[in-house]
């Protein structure tokens, strides 16, 4: 039968230049992308996390910054609105980065998968960067509002952001060790705590720096705000030279471009030297040997249209978007929580943005920096899906105390208040935040894993959307922040649907993105159908 087969040419229709493909193409498809899977863990791994790490560490901050500054400009531009920045100018800021967010992940998305990750991979860093600097500048005037050129600049600041969802994930992934490619994943999106973190540290020292300047003119901290934000756009500029020269991944090269000896090289060069490009012929380098099927929008339908495939990318998103609901609906207006325990906005102007920035320090310190490096450590061990269903489990426990005691917490003690509201942070990211990232970086064909990724990503940032937008019009329903109560119980129903939609998503541990995705002919188990 073998001996059968080796006479025999599997050949998919498209490309012109594509050629008959021998199972010995196939067995070179293996041995490439095995070698990946099973390299040692050396500094070009490190380098990966490295350079996307920075990405996201950008993105938290430029996102999770928008906090302090909300606060701060109350008290530059609101002072006969009691020094609070007003409902509508608050949301615009804030949502306009969700709303050009969904628009990058789809966006790059598609186009990682298009035209590759590596001619992707920093203009979305350019984009976060200019829209950083953007943001910094803005200012009053006649015919436009300081606050319309911030939220036309978060837009921009989003659209980059979003880019940097599939991108990261899924290069990461692709360059990662089948041993190692969880932690790998999660180290690069736990960067976003410590993005959060710093955005926090960097409130706190400005407006230190600043103290003297701001109890004497308050309005100096219209220095203060502008400096947060610009500091956020440092580490993109730090990290895009290796954005810009990090190399296509293997698999991109063989599954989505069909250069099965150009990739072949590429892998090997990889693997013994870190290098971008291995040794080939001119000749090689542009031959098309087609293994996988051709990308098309009809294969794309074809291939989600069954259930089997449908239900893993419906599970993917729409646990995202349920989490996302909860943690965009909390992170955004952590100032609203910290006030009920004793680090709110009050006081003098100072006093205020200090206390504001200190009460974030505390948050992000006991659960949320911890929480996500809980699971670099441990996802590789106890699973993906694990610790996404044990993640919703907690938090819909938790929301559902939180929401139903909440004033009795607050009314018995600010410390037992804290302490649970810690747990909740711990297992968001010990927790499904960082599973939801790194579950459609694994388990969809390379040719689509950009696109699934970033529809994925798009349906957390709708949720985030939805969130912010009925944070804003509910909160204060029957008094100030009164009908907080009842959103913790709201945010405790999306936590337990997104539970329910866990179940649909593949445990990924340990298997190589080709047993995920289906790919596995010409692997060791001898499968050489075609799974399409």
């Amino acid at each position: 039968m073998q001996s059968e087969l080796n006479n025999k040419y599997i050949h998919e229709e498209g490309d012109p230049n594509d050629v008959p493909v021998t199972l010995d193409a196939f067995e070179r498809r293996r041995i490439a992308l095995e070698e990946i899977d099973n390299a040692k863990f050396g500094w070009f791994h490190i380098r990966a996390c490295i350079v996307s790490g920075i990405g996201f560490f950008t993105d938290a901050y430029d996102i999770f910054a928008i906090n302090l500054v909300s606060a701060m400009i109350g008290f530059v531009y609101y002072a006969d609105n009691n020094n609070t920045t007003p409902h509508n100018v608050d949301t615009a800021i804030k949502v306009s980065c969700s709303v050009g967010t969904v628009v990058g992940q789809l966006l790059f998305g598609y186009l990682a998968d298009r035209v590759g990750r590596k001619r992707m991979y920093g203009v979305e860093l350019m984009i976060i960067i200019i829209g950083t600097v953007g943001q910094s500048m803005a200012g009053d005037s006649y015919s436009v509002s300081y606050w319309g050129i911030i939220t036309f600049w978060r837009i921009i600041v989003g659209l980059g952001i979003g880019g940097d969802y599939p991108l990261s994930s899924v290069i990461t992934a692709e360059f990662a060790t089948t041993k190692h490619r969880g932690g790998m994943m999660a180290a690069v999106f736990a960067m976003q705590g410590i993005g959060q973190l710093t955005a926090s540290l960097v409130g706190l020292i400005t407006t230190v720096a600043f103290q003297n300047a701001i109890k004497t003119n308050h309005l100096y901290l219209d220095y203060v705000w502008r400096i947060v934000i610009g500091i956020g756009a440092v580490p993109g500029l730090i990290a895009l030279y290796y954005r810009l020269t990090i190399p296509e991944t293997p698999r991109y090269t063989i599954d989505v471009e069909h250069k099965l000896e150009k990739g072949y090289q590429d892998a090997k060069a990889f693997i013994e030297q870190g290098a971008s490009s291995g040794k080939y012929t001119e000749e090689a380098a542009t031959q098309r040997v087609a293994i996988i099927p051709t990308a098309s929008w009809s294969d794309f339908f074809n291939h989600f249209g069954q259930w089997k495939n449908g239900k893993i990318l419906f599970g993917a998103a729409y646990s995202w978007f349920a989490l996302d609901v909860a943690w965009y609906g909390l992170g955004l207006n952590n100032s609203i929580i910290l006030s009920n325990i004793g680090f709110g906005g009050s006081g003098d102007p100072y006093t205020a943005i200090f206390r504001i920035c200190v009460g974030n320090i505390i948050i992000n310190l006991l659960g949320s920096v911890p929480g996500y490096w809980v699971s670099v450590f441990t996802i590789d061990r106890l699973g993906r899906k694990f610790i996404q269903i044990m993640g919703f489990t907690v938090l819909t426990i938790m929301f559902l105390v939180l929401g139903f005691a909440y004033q009795k917490i607050l009314d018995t003690s600010n410390v037992l208040f804290i302490v649970l509201y810690t747990i909740t942070q711990f297992f968001f990211n010990f927790g499904p935040n960082t599973t939801t990232f790194i579950v459609p970086g694994e388990c969809f064909p390379t040719r689509y894993k950009s696109t699934a990724h970033g529809i994925s990503a798009a349906s957390g940032k709708l949720g985030a959307i939805a969130a912010q937008v009925g944070f804003g019009l509910l909160k204060d329903i029957g008094g100030k922040n009164a009908w907080i109560n009842h959103l913790l119980q709201i945010f405790s129903l999306f936590m337990f649907s997104g539970l329910l939609a866990s179940f649909l998503i593949p445990e990924t541990k340990g298997k190589s993105l080709e047993e995920l995705s289906g790919e596995t002919f010409g692997e060791k188990s001898d499968n050489k159908e075609l799974p399409y």
